[in-house]
């Protein structure tokens, strides 16, 4: 039985990776894909989405661009963790499709009330799309199975010292989820840092053989060279398929239900998460927060699915650019 999925996301190296481990998971269904402002400009993410997918060989999907700027203040991207392009690293140039003429908001909410069974939305990037999704059309808040997102930390932060970057770039969004009333998973970057891509790791992508593996070798390459840069790590974490990882098998990540709230006014935390870990505040535990990693497990998943991906016929074809796949019609 497979999970209907929704992936929100702002490629992005590791969210290049989380794509194709929710595309290559037979336990997933991604019903669409749905892009945002964060990494990288909304033009640059959207083609990134749409580069990966192809590389992959899935062209089945709908893809479509949504918000290309926070709920509130200006857009900043994280050129000096991803390159100009978003996935700076591999050769990547060539023909992709065109994204969907629809609003993301709009593709999510036909997706979601189309769907049979209640939807999960993985979001990867700034939930701008969310947010703007649950006040637009709070009539969808029924048929969501649960939100999970890659963003805050329940320790320290990676754009300021306590705001992690897709919180940062838009805490008012994140605001809106997380006081949504419905269900919701944080994949922090107490968590997320646990899996790191090692040259270890680098060097099983590559020996997978294929294309496919070649070019996730090349990607996280490039973004070791960045975190070496700008935070001295030697091996990147790699944050947003962990939060696919978590929807496909439970037992890969560890939670404790408590409340989140997001700071938004603070001189020096704004876009913190404030995680009550120990109840002193009172407030309703309502968010399942990621405390632990079976960091074994997740790469055996990754590393299956990109396995898997790259054995496929379509993602060893190359080619001209094919349509996305196709969007369902407007309901009232």
């Amino acid at each position: 039985m497979t999970h209907p999925v929704l992936i929100d996301c702002d490629p992005g190296h590791d969210d290049a990776l989380a794509l194709l481990l929710a595309v290559g998971d037979p336990r997933l269904r991604v019903l669409g894909v749905t892009t945002v402002a964060g990494n990288q400009t909304l033009d640059k993410t959207t083609r990134n989405a749409l580069r990966i997918l192809g590389l992959a060989g899935v062209a089945d999907l709908p893809v479509a661009a949504g918000c290309d700027r926070p709920l509130v203040g200006d857009l900043r991207v994280a050129g000096d963790i991803h390159g100009a392009s978003g996935l700076d690293g591999p050769d990547l140039d060539g023909p992709v499709a065109e994204p969907a003429d629809v609003h993301a908001v709009e593709l999510m909410r036909r997706l979601i009330v189309g769907s049979a069974e209640p939807v999960t939305l993985v979001a990867l990037g700034p939930l701008t799309n969310v947010a703007l999704l649950l006040r637009q059309h709070p009539e969808v808040a029924p048929r969501v199975h649960r939100v999970v997102f890659m963003g805050g930390s329940t320790e320290r932060g990676n754009t300021t010292p306590y705001g992690e970057f897709n919180i940062v770039t838009d805490p008012e969004a994140a605001d809106v989820v997380l006081r949504s009333g419905l269900p919701t998973t944080m994949i922090g970057l107490n968590v997320t840092h646990q899996a790191r891509a090692t040259a270890e790791i680098i060097a099983e992508f590559r020996g997978l053989g294929t294309r496919l593996g070649a070019v996730c070798a090349e990607l996280m390459t490039f973004f070791a060279s960045s975190y070496l840069r700008v935070f001295g790590f030697p091996d990147p974490p790699v944050h947003d398929p962990i939060a696919v990882a978590a929807v496909i098998d439970a037992s890969i990540v560890r939670t404790v239900a408590a409340p989140v709230a997001v700071e938004l006014a603070g001189t020096h935390t704004r876009g913190a998460t404030v995680v009550d870990l120990h109840g002193r505040t009172g407030g309703a535990a309502d968010t399942d927060v990621a405390v632990g990693l079976d960091v074994d497990a997740f790469w055996r998943l990754l590393m299956a699915a990109v396995r898997r991906l790259g054995a496929t016929p379509a993602a060893r074809t190359s080619g001209p650019a094919r349509s996305v796949g196709t969007v369902p019609p407007g309901t009232a």
